[in-house]
Formats: structure tokens, C-alpha cells, sequence
């Protein structure tokens, strides 16, 4: 059962390793041939006097060689390696035996894990019979259950009497190992960044910043080409968005302007129809006048006209005034008819003088077709008073 009391222990630097090795599908092979320089490994094994040389690639092993450890293992060497061109394009590793290194697993304080080199150090003459200045060692955490507090490690080690004179021998040879390890703990040559190495700084050979550079600019481009794929198409959207947000502003400033129009056009309609409606509520002056005299006996004479806001008042002289009031409202234009004030005897004369008010009645038909201007124009005159006798 898992312990859920355990905490998370999240390596970056391991996490990006992964990480880069998964993505190195993407480089082309091509280019990753021309990065790596170098193509599969040299495995060189000490036995005795003699050293077994091994080439290994792609998880397949062919036995080369085996060297004496001498003037004549040198020019073997040399020989073998101007008649197989793969010797000179691979990493060569130096594997050591039992007879060489020895390893022990340690458990230690998860509070020592930033720094174990320098505990085991320390404490190496508690671990082993050797003293930290007599030997080369080196410490590689184990994967696997921990117990609480604590973390496992694989400690190598090997004299330094033994490996100098080993890496004598094949320096002598004109090999330079990529780095030493321990065959029964052997390094995962796919995964040589989570490896150990027994070789000391001192005597480790200057990585070529060339390859990492390369593969740095590509892996700087593969991030480029992705936020180019991610940001283009947001890029676009947005300039289609802002060319189509000018369109609509165009637009509606148009739909405004028409608007605006609509808005006056809509105005002068309610004022014509207004004054069209003014025009109707009464009818023309003129057809006043014409009904009058078409009403109005020859006997009969007006003095005076007016209409105002529907009213029309009539004043003159007549033989029978009463006879007015019938008269009048027989009229379809009139109605309504009365005496605004008491009828009298002209002695003069002898007729009888008077004052009538009658209201006009809206029209309902269109003036007229041989009306001209003049007379329209009088019907919306506010007030109109006209004298005339016959």
C-alpha cells in the first residue's frame, strides 16, 4: 500500500532530460546524424594485463577485440582503428569489474540528499575500509520505496591506484573515455544524463559546446514554430475582428445619418399632415362665398363677413330675417344657425336689420379642380370680413 505521507520529490533538471529526450523524435534523423558526430560506444573492459574491447549499438554488442595493455595492444589499437571507420565516431567507456570497483547500498538522512557527495565523503571510512582520499567514488540515488526520513543510494568506488593506471593505458592508446562506471551497476547508455561517473574532473575530457548548441537552437525553434502555431491563428482572428469592428463602425455611422433623416422626413410628414388636416377641417373661403350667394335671396344684402375658428357671422338687412335661420341650416356647409343679437326695424329703409352666427361644418370633398390659388389661399386666412350690397 502506498504511503501517502510521503512527499512529492519533483527533480527539474530530470523532468527536462525526459522531456528534451522525448521530443527528440521531432529533429529530423538527418540532422540528428550530423549533431551527433559520434555513433554507438566503445565498451572497454579490464581483464588482467589485457583490455576486451566491445562495440555496441542499438541495444546489439560485437566483440572487437582484446588488447595486451603494452606497445603491442597500442598498435593493435591503432590498426583496428584505420580498418573500422565506426572506432573513430564513438564514445568509448571504461567499465570496470569487481577486481577494479565494489559498490554498497547505503540508507541515509533525506536531509543529506543535496549534498551526498560530501556526507559520503565524510563518512566513507564507516562504509568501506578506504578513505575518502584513496579512492574515487561516486554516489547515485535508487529509485524505489524510501523509508520514512530516509533515501537509498548505490555507492562505487575503486582505488585510485587502479583506475590511474587504467586510464594511463588507454590514454596511451589515444582513447578518451566519455566516463567509467561499474559493471554490475552499469549506466543506461540511453540515458547517460542520469548516469554516474567515477572518472574525476580533472581527468574528464572538455564536452563540445557544438552540439549542445545545435540542439539548443532547435529546440528553441520547435518552441518558436509552437507559439507560432498557437499565436497566428489568435493573431489573424483578432485582425479580422478589428477590419470587420471598422466596417460596423462605418456602418453605423451610416445607419445614423439615415436615421437622422428618417427622423426630419418623419417630421415634415406629421407637419403636413397637420396642415393638411387644418386645411380639411374647414372648407375653402371661397365655397363659403359661393354657398352664401347661392343661399341668400336677391331681396337680401350683407353688410359684413367674417369666419373665425368655425364660425361664420353674417350681418345685414332683409325683408324677413327669420327666414334666414331655416336657410342656412338646410345647407350641408352650415349649422347651427342663430341670432347673435335682436333683430331691428331699419325705418329708412324698412327692412329688418340682423346679426347671425352659423357654425361651418368640416369639409369632406376636395376643392374643386378649376379653383385657382388665390381663392385656397383665403381659406386659412384667421380672419376675413367683406362688405358688399346689392
Amino acid at each position: 500500500m502506498p504511503n501517502l505521507n510521503s512527499t512529492i520529490d519533483l527533480d527539474v533538471k530530470k523532468f527536462f532530460r525526459w522531456w528534451l529526450r522525448e521530443l527528440d523524435f521531432l529533429v529530423p534523423e538527418k540532422i540528428r546524424q550530423l549533431v551527433n558526430e559520434k555513433r554507438g560506444f566503445i565498451i572497454v573492459r579490464p581483464e588482467g594485463n589485457q583490455l576486451a574491447l566491445t562495440y555496441r549499438l542499438n541495444e546489439q554488442a560485437e566483440p572487437l577485440a582484446i588488447l595486451e595493455r603494452n606497445a603491442s595492444g597500442i598498435a593493435q589499437y591503432k590498426a583496428l582503428r584505420a580498418n573500422d571507420e565506426r572506432l573513430a565516431k564513438a564514445n568509448l567507456i571504461l567499465r570496470l569489474t569487481a577486481q577494479e570497483a565494489i559498490q554498497k547500498e547505503l540508507a541515509l538522512p533525506v536531509a543529506v540528499k543535496e549534498n551526498l557527495s560530501q556526507v559520503v565523503a565524510y563518512e566513507l571510512d564507516r562504509y568501506t575500509p578506504f578513505k575518502a582520499e584513496q579512492v574515487y567514488f561516486a554516489v547515485k540515488p535508487l529509485e524505489g520505496e524510501h523509508e520514512p526520513g530516509q533515501i537509498r543510494v548505490m555507492l562505487v568506488l575503486t582505488p585510485k591506484e587502479t583506475l590511474d593506471a587504467l586510464y594511463e593505458d588507454i590514454k596511451a592508446m589515444d582513447m578518451s573515455p566519455l566516463f567509467v562506471d561499474y559493471e554490475a551497476t552499469p549506466n543506461d547508455l540511453e540515458q547517460r544524463y542520469d548516469g554516474y561517473n567515477l572518472l574525476p574532473e580533472s581527468l574528464r575530457d572538455k564536452t563540445a559546446n557544438t552540439p549542445r548548441l545545435i540542439y539548443t537552437a532547435l529546440i528553441a525553434a520547435i518552441f518558436l514554430l509552437l507559439g507560432a502555431v498557437l499565436a497566428l491563428p489568435v493573431l489573424f482572428e483578432y485582425q479580422t475582428v478589428n477590419a470587420l469592428q471598422e466596417k460596423i463602425d462605418a456602418i453605423e455611422k451610416d445607419a445614423k445619418e439615415v436615421k437622422a433623416l428618417q427622423l426630419e422626413i418623419d417630421a415634415m410628414i406629421d407637419e403636413t399632415r397637420l396642415l393638411i388636416a387644418e386645411k380639411n377641417a374647414a372648407p375653402p373661403v371661397i365655397e363659403m362665398l359661393n354657398t352664401l350667394s347661392a343661399l341668400i335671396k336677391d331681396n337680401t344684402w350683407l353688410s359684413y363677413i367674417q369666419y373665425s375658428d368655425g364660425h361664420l357671422q353674417i350681418q345685414g338687412e332683409s325683408p324677413a330675417a327669420s327666414a334666414l335661420i331655416g336657410v342656412l341650416e338646410d345647407s350641408e356647409l352650415f349649422a347651427n344657425a342663430r341670432f347673435v343679437s335682436p333683430v331691428t326695424q331699419d325705418k329708412a329703409s324698412g327692412q329688418e336689420r340682423f346679426q347671425v352666427t352659423v357654425d361651418v361644418t368640416p369639409a369632406v370633398a376636395a376643392p374643386p379642380a378649376q379653383s385657382n390659388a388665390a381663392p385656397a389661399a383665403l381659406a386659412y386666412t384667421p380672419s376675413l370680413a367683406i362688405g358688399r350690397r346689392k
